[in-house]
């Protein structure tokens, strides 16, 4: 299979209407605009999809937005199988990314006694205030190859 082409037949008119109208109804304005969140790739971005696929994001948009599936007296047919669970091999729709929990940074503020500023944790209050050898080896620690200039 080439780069960029799907591994099945394309999704019908009627398939790709109604994943669209799921998709407005989540708040997306488009495949372009749910790309990230849903887990498209490019070319499901651009309206593309195999009939499996659609299938797919048409289930899991279902029940995103009903709950338990699609709702009594819907025109979408039932769920033909059971979801597939993904995990980092399969080659489903990736689950959407959250961004990394960001650390509290301990703020500066003065001593009484010396005026001078201190952390909650009492460390240096800048990178220039930290040895070499300290700065070297938690970037070591952190993955990185440190070399002197």
């Amino acid at each position: 299979m080439a780069f960029g082409e799907s591994s099945g037949p394309p999704a019908s008119a009627r398939q790709l209407r109604e994943l669209l109208e799921l998709l407005e109804a989540a708040g997306h304005s488009g495949y372009r605009d749910a790309r990230g969140p849903m887990g498209f790739t490019q070319r499901q971005a651009g309206g593309k999809f195999t009939t499996s696929e659609a299938d797919e994001f048409i289930e899991r948009l279902q029940i995103e937005i009903h709950g338990d599936g699609p709702p009594a007296g819907s025109h979408a047919p039932p769920p033909s199988r059971a979801p597939k669970p993904t995990s980092p091999t399969s080659s489903g729709p990736a689950a959407p990314l959250r961004p990394a929990a960001r650390r509290p940074v301990p703020r500066a503020t003065p001593t009484p006694d010396t005026g001078t500023p201190s952390s909650a944790s009492a460390g240096p209050s800048s990178l220039a205030d930290v040895p070499v050898e300290e700065l070297a080896a938690e970037l070591q620690r952190r993955g990185w190859i440190v070399i002197e200039p």
